[in-house]
């Protein structure tokens, strides 16, 4: 009875929770939509985060099932049965009906049930950190799509700029052209740079269409397309990043990817004892209550006392219940180690990163003001009508926004990321 209230609580809220999510996803994304909004907004109903709740789901009712394995079970068995009395019967009636109530409760079963809650707890602690895993994988997933939609715009004006000053050239090449100034050959070189920059203006247009629809579908609401977005305000903080070391023992001690794993490597111990102790003796205690149609001399209405059940022969059953469950351990164990080794490697890139990301924005900042002198000479030149090349000059300065929001977004994405590693990556964005 206590389970299943507990299964119903759990349905009920489940339910509640569903549908909530359900209003908040089917609400407009507002215009233009912020970073902290698209975060914010995000639907749970994504690949990612449905399959680690399914996990969770199921590791719930494996709890659940171990926790009642030595509940008191109640039985009620009722028969309507007819007989033929024996000659020698005292009751010569041939109603044999009864009805019977039964009562076991498990007493001890040295330590089995004990290690199949504590596999199953052990599991669900480890579902949990998964979900906390797929929930921040969200983050980055979304953070990622909605920094490739604004690099999308930017590249759309790099080219769209690009393709104006193209036309520009080429429409000139034409009027020369038609006075004899120039050749068909020099005209066909110039409309062949711009049909290539018109193609790559194209493309642009098409990732923009393309991003959008990769963010709404990160953001879990797949036909939900922004036009309009804000791009973050990223700033880079003084250089206080510290050791290596002591940020890798974070990531040791909190990183959900690797607690998930050592608190599977704890159940699959747990099962491993629970299939050593599943052929142990089993202590129980019984009561029993009857009534009769047909009284006889083993008709006894009330009954109890203990059982004391020892298996002598399995069939090797136990032996490879334990070989599967070692197996399982060293697999665990395996993975364990792989993973920290694979987890260290990442810390240690994206750390590294770091300082090579501050470098290309310094080098980026430098070329910035190359480009805007660059760009004052060109406009000034324009203004003397004198020979200039503005618009490209324009072209560079679009590229240059382009690459500095990219490697912006990059320092984001990689900050973003290191807090993952450690497990704090939901402590910052919630």
């Amino acid at each position: 009875m206590r389970s299943r209230a507990l299964v119903a609580c759990g349905l009920l809220l489940l339910t509640g929770l569903t549908a909530r999510a359900d209003d908040a996803a089917s609400a407009p994304l507002p215009e233009p939509l912020t970073l902290a909004d698209a975060l914010r907004l995000a639907s749970p109903d994504v690949p990612v985060l449905a399959h680690a709740v399914a996990g969770r789901e199921a590791a719930r009712a494996d709890s659940v099932s171990a926790t009642a394995f030595d509940d008191t079970q109640l039985l009620l068995k009722g028969r309507l049965w007819a007989i033929e009395p024996a000659p020698k019967s005292a009751d010569d009636s041939r109603n044999d009906s009864r009805l019977h109530l039964s009562a076991r409760k498990r007493l001890y079963d040295f330590g089995y049930t004990d290690a199949l809650v504590s596999a199953a707890d052990k599991g669900l602690a480890a579902s949990e950190l998964e979900l906390l895993e797929a929930r921040q994988q969200r983050i980055l997933n979304v953070m990622r799509a909605f920094f490739d939609v604004v690099l999308s715009d930017l590249a759309f004006a790099r080219d769209n700029e690009a393709m104006s000053v193209a036309f520009v050239q080429f429409d000139k090449a034409r009027d020369r052209n038609e006075l004899g100034q120039l050749s068909d050959v020099d005209l066909l070189e110039i409309e062949t740079a711009y049909q290539e920059v018109r193609r790559r203006q194209k493309v642009s247009e098409q990732q923009q269409r393309l991003s959008r629809s990769r963010l709404a579908i990160a953001m879990g609401r797949p036909g939900q397309l922004v036009s309009e977005l804000v791009p973050p305000d990223i700033v880079l903080p003084e250089r206080t990043e510290g050791d290596f070391e002591h940020y890798w023992e974070q990531v040791k001690n909190r990183n959900p990817r690797l607690r998930a794993l050592r608190a599977r490597l704890d159940a699959a111990t747990a099962r491993l004892a629970a299939a050593r102790s599943s052929e142990s003796p089993v202590l129980s205690a019984g009561l029993d209550a009857a009534v009769y149609n047909r009284t006889t001399s083993s008709s006894h209405p009330l009954g109890g006392g203990l059982l004391l059940e020892i298996p002598l022969y399995s069939g090797g059953r136990r032996d490879a219940a334990i070989m599967q469950a070692q197996a399982d351990v060293t697999s665990i164990r395996a993975q364990l180690l792989e993973t920290r080794v694979q987890l260290r490697q990442e810390a240690l890139q994206a750390w590294l990163d770091r300082e090579r990301l501050r470098s290309d924005l310094k080098a980026v900042e430098v070329e910035g003001d190359y480009r805007d002198l660059y760009l004052d000479r060109s406009r000034a030149l324009y203004e003397l009508e004198v020979k200039t090349d503005l618009g490209d000059a324009m072209t560079r300065i679009s590229e240059l926004r382009l690459k500095q929001s990219r490697l912006l977004f990059d320092w984001a994405m990689n900050e973003a990321r290191l807090k993952a590693l450690s497990g704090q990556l939901l402590e910052s964005e919630q």
